[in-house]
């Protein structure tokens, strides 16, 4: 017992440790925002003086929060929604039809997360602008389910496996299609891995910034990331004004976070495990 002990207690402090220093570069950016230029640059690790609220009102301002909060809302929206419509089905109908030709496709969506991003986004941005989705934010939206079907797929083939098929016959006896099956019996329990994976993608979607900047060529059509990108100037970078629009950037990736986290390793756990 007192081994147990003793080993709970390092492995407690041990994640208090790596907690600490996680939390660390959080910690200076959230009190260098309230900090003037020449206040952060005497010293990094005090803490303010005085809180400048102005910070955070010039940023709002500069980075025109509203606007690029709702184009942000608008590609989150349409990727997450999309993303769990087109995987859920297609991770159902693999997990239900045995098969060579189900095992190979099912394969190709596996074989496609083991592609780098870097490797085909020359190509990509080639292919959207042929087909005049380069600049819109709903074309950015479509890019970004066929980037994150792949796996969604993955966790759905395996949680799909967890529910047992006499719901399915006894459904098909009341008369049910398979679409009716589907969106009646089977979409319901598959709550715990679409709200994971609506997590994992809105958190991967709201933060990227690769993408983004190279399909939306108009400055009103920027994502929230792109917009405080524009803070950094070549030649002038108003640190505080950055911190703090960063700050106000993760107010709602943190709120929805901390929500929702539950459901994340739970939903990878059981899906995971199955697959």
């Amino acid at each position: 017992m007192r081994k147990r002990t003793a080993a709970s207690y390092l492995v407690t402090l041990l994640l208090a440790v790596l907690a600490a220093v996680s939390f660390f570069p959080i910690y200076l950016a959230v009190i260098n925002s309230f900090k003037t230029q020449g206040e952060m640059f005497s010293s990094v690790m005090a803490l303010p003086t005085k809180l400048h609220f102005e910070n955070y009102v010039y940023a709002y301002q500069q980075i025109n929060l509203l606007s690029s909060v709702k184009n942000s809302v608008i590609v989150s929206i349409l990727g997450v929604g999309g993303i769990i419509f087109t995987a859920g089905l297609a991770g159902y109908k693999l997990s239900r039809t045995p098969g060579k030709l189900s095992n190979f496709i099912f394969f190709l969506f596996i074989a496609s997360m083991l592609v780098p991003f870097h490797s085909i986004m020359i190509s990509l941005t080639r292919v959207a602008k042929s087909l005049a989705v380069q600049g819109t934010t709903y074309g950015l939206g479509l890019i970004y389910i066929g980037l994150g079907v792949n796996m969604a797929v993955f966790l759905y083939h395996g949680f799909v496996k967890t529910i047992p098929k006499e719901l399915e016959e006894s459904a098909r006896m009341d008369g049910c299609g398979d679409f009716q099956t589907y969106f009646r019996i089977i979409f319901p329990l598959l709550l715990p891995i679409s709200v994971t994976i609506g997590i994992l993608n809105f958190l991967w979607i709201w933060n990227d910034f690769l993408l983004p900047l190279l399909m939306l060529t108009d400055v009103n059509r920027y994502t929230l990331i792109l917009s405080t990108n524009m803070l950094f100037g070549e030649y002038n970078k108003e640190w505080s004004l950055i911190l703090a629009a960063l700050v106000l950037t993760a107010i709602p990736v943190v709120i929805i976070y901390s929500i929702f986290q539950r459901f994340i390793m739970e939903g990878i756990t059981e899906g995971a495990v199955k697959g």
